[in-house]
């Protein structure tokens, strides 16, 4: 069975890849980048470089590869960092998720593709309510931060023109906080450099529940999804959602750093603002039992508690 993946070169890409080799799939790697041909040759792959924002291209790419199955992981997220612009630094990540959405579900179409996987997110976009883990069927934030609503406008386009796609079995990947190479909570990412900082503190009650998925383990759920699963949403995070308070210092440990600072919310906030503190105290955590379930998928770092310590 031959496999298009659409961002090759991400965190998530750059693990998919081989696993999807390695199940013995025929795979045509979409990459921006020329630099990444070779590396993606020498995975296995069918290199192929296009502009995921540019239809013609797309197109052009797609009916060359004759795929049965697209895969999405189409984003932007190297160094956002600043929650108090989010939508102004994810604005590339929400041409991808909408409008590069399109591009590649048309060209599915045209293809006659089956199955179209697509990355989402879920985490801080569900509603901020109950103490829980929430499910596929709870509602996202009907109000959330304003500084978050383009993004999560993004999520939702993505969400229904996937599930909704004529003549397509459509799957959404809700993936919570990615961690591992390429992201932020890597040897040498964004998020651990301010933690070995200190520059990360635990904000109030620090009640904010995280979910957080292996890049491994994010991309072995798409591979399960290429044969499992009927069209809709699935949570792909590990088994233990937690509270700010607890995961950061566990993290810190991990990366050889001190202990983060606590400090109150008002001192935090002009640092943070608004989708900070919601970050660090009021988001609610994923459940993945549908996805374990449904999918047949099993992460191998079933808590983040053991995945700090062998990924950092």
């Amino acid at each position: 069975m031959k496999v298009f993946v659409a961002g090759a070169n991400g965190a998530v890409g750059k693990a998919l890849v081989p696993q999807l080799i390695a199940a013995g799939y025929e795979v045509v790697a979409m990459t921006r980048s020329p630099q990444q041909v070779e590396r993606l040759r020498t995975a296995g792959a069918e290199p192929v470089v296009a502009d995921a924002l540019d239809r013609a291209t797309v197109m052009r790419a797609v009916k060359q590869a004759q795929p049965e199955v697209i895969i999405h992981q189409l984003t932007a997220l190297t160094g956002v960092k600043d929650y108090k612009r989010f939508d102004d630094e994810f604005a590339m990540t929400n041409r991808l998720r909408t409008e590069g959405t399109d591009y590649l579900l048309a060209a599915a179409r045209e293809v006659g593709a089956r199955r179209f996987i697509a990355q989402s997110y879920g985490n801080w976009n569900y509603a901020r309510t109950g103490t829980a883990p929430k499910t596929e069927n709870d509602p996202l934030d009907p109000n959330p931060p304003r500084n978050q609503m383009k993004t999560l406008e993004a999520i939702r386009y993505l969400e229904n023109a996937v599930t909704h796609a004529e003549g397509i079995e459509g799957i959404a990947l809700r993936y919570g906080n990615l961690y591992g190479p390429g992201t932020g909570i890597a040897k040498d990412g964004d998020i651990v450099a301010s933690i070995r900082k200190r520059m990360l503190p635990i904000a109030g009650s620090g009640a904010g529940v995280w979910s957080f998925i292996h890049v491994e383990d994010a991309a072995s759920a798409a591979v399960a999804a290429i044969q499992h699963g009927a069209t809709g949403i699935y949570n792909i995070a590990d088994d233990e959602p937690a509270p700010v308070r607890v995961w950061l210092p566990v993290l810190a440990q991990a990366v050889g750093a001190k202990p983060p600072l606590h400090l109150p919310v008002w001192l935090v906030r002009p640092m943070i603002g608004e989708v900070g503190v919601s970050m660090m105290t009021q988001i609610r955590g994923a459940s993945n039992a549908k996805a374990r379930r449904e999918l047949g998928w099993t992460p191998a770092h079933e808590t983040w508690r053991e995945g700090f310590k062998t990924a950092l």
